[in-house]
């Protein structure tokens, strides 16, 4: 039998050519539960505000493995010790980091399962595919949950300044066409550097990571928190909810075997057991989307009408304030949906909601972005910055939004 070739190049629109440096990672990506996520959009419904934002966590992901070796390189160029091991429990990490996101991403966190975060699913994949890989992955596990005894590895993964971050706002601005958002993750790659077993940046670094900051900020505001954005991913968790109502009342919904399992069971952590993740691995975007094609016709008001609003793109209008809004404007908006479509008010309040929208770029209290200075003296990046912007993007801003129907004359 000729053996496989499994050292192959892919090409990035972003990055160019991304190798995949051996053989447990080529056949993770080889993974059904890795390919999924060619299926999983990287910014959920996004693309309806931004039309190019059709990419993949599938494709995030090689991206973020494209940069770990990158820092890797630069690292062991400094001087860091990072053994062959470790560098491919990193990639393998890195990898499968997202593997748990649902369908559309954060919106089935609030719908589909109950309090289970994509975190947890992730670290779950992950454990079973290490079942069928025969331990290759303990250590990758051990460092994603940041059990690893270098601690900086963990960083590498997740922190403030992680790969995945530096992928997503370069990759998502990229697709969005969203130019304040293109951060320099070469260059931050090669000013990285590891003191005390921490993950710090040389202080030439400094207008670099300010960058990447307000890139992040504006990101958030511009696109991630964009109120078109913000409508269709509350209307989408309103659908769910509504045809979760109906299969509990014994209505039948037509839906793929997968999503109808999850409309049909409350799923908790408590319950997420290893048959329950097999079903998960079935679901992504499509069953979402073909599900509510098929509710516009549903002979429920609130479930046709709310998937028609997504389906087509005639969605909700809404309101963002600094202050929360009054009480009574709300109960107006509810009064007028209930007269115009003779419904409940607990139906109308699936068209008339409120809730908030926070965004802070820097938490100044949680692994910190640390500059190391020649002298050898680290300073926290606010700190360590004349930029006084910085220390107003380490407090959060609260957003208020409400959300009703347009009312046409």
């Amino acid at each position: 039998m000729k053996k496989r070739n499994k050292l192959k190049i892919l090409n990035d629109p972003i990055y160019g050519f991304i190798t995949i440096p051996n053989e447990l990672i080529f056949d993770l990506i080889e993974h059904k539960y890795f390919q999924r996520l060619r299926r999983i959009s990287q910014m959920g419904l996004s693309y309806l505000v931004y039309p190019g934002a059709h990419h993949t966590r599938f494709h995030h992901a090689l991206g973020c493995m494209h940069l770990m070796q990158k820092s890797v390189r630069v690292l062991r160029f400094k001087g860091v010790t990072i053994s062959e091991e470790e560098e491919e429990a990193l990639c393998a990490a890195i990898l499968l980091h997202d593997i748990g996101h649902g369908p559309f991403s954060h919106a089935m966190e609030h719908s589909i399962v109950n309090g289970v975060s994509h975190e947890s699913i992730s670290l779950m994949f992950m454990q079973k595919i290490n079942e069928e890989f025969n331990g290759s992955l303990t250590l990758a596990i051990q460092i994603f949950k940041g059990e690893y005894h270098r601690n900086f590895l963990h960083q590498l993964i997740s922190s403030q300044l992680d790969m995945d971050r530096l992928d997503y706002l370069k990759r998502d601005s990229f697709y969005t066409g969203v130019a304040e958002g293109n951060i320099n993750s070469e260059r931050l790659i090669t000013m990285l550097t590891v003191e005390d077993d921490e993950l710090m940046i040389e202080e030439k670094g400094i207008y670099s990571v300010e960058k990447f900051l307000l890139a992040r900020r504006l990101m958030y505001w511009q696109v991630y928190l964009h109120k078109t954005s913000l409508v269709a991913e509350n209307l989408l968790i309103r659908v769910l909810k509504r045809a979760k109502e109906l299969v509990d009342n014994g209505v039948e919904l037509k839906a793929s075997n997968a999503l109808t399992f999850f409309l049909e069971h409350k799923i908790t952590s408590e319950n997420f057991s290893t048959e329950v993740l097999e079903t998960f691995s079935k679901l992504d975007d499509f069953d979402i989307v073909a599900a509510m094609k098929e509710w516009m016709d549903s002979d429920d008001f609130v479930l046709s009408k709310l998937s028609s609003m997504i389906i087509n793109r005639d969605l909700l209008k809404i309101k963002i304030k600094k202050k929360p809004f009054e009480k009574s404007k709300k109960e107006k908006q509810i009064a007028k949906c209930i007269e115009k479509h003779k419904i409940s008010e607990e139906e109308a309040r699936y068209f008339v909601f409120e809730g908030t929208i926070s965004n802070q770029a820097y938490h100044q209290n949680k692994q910190n972005i640390n500059i190391l200075f020649k002298s050898r003296k680290i300073m926290d990046i606010v700190k360590a910055t004349d930029e006084f912007n910085l220390e107003a993007l380490s407090k959060p801003v609260t957003k208020y939004f409400m959300c009703s129907p347009k009312h046409k004359h």
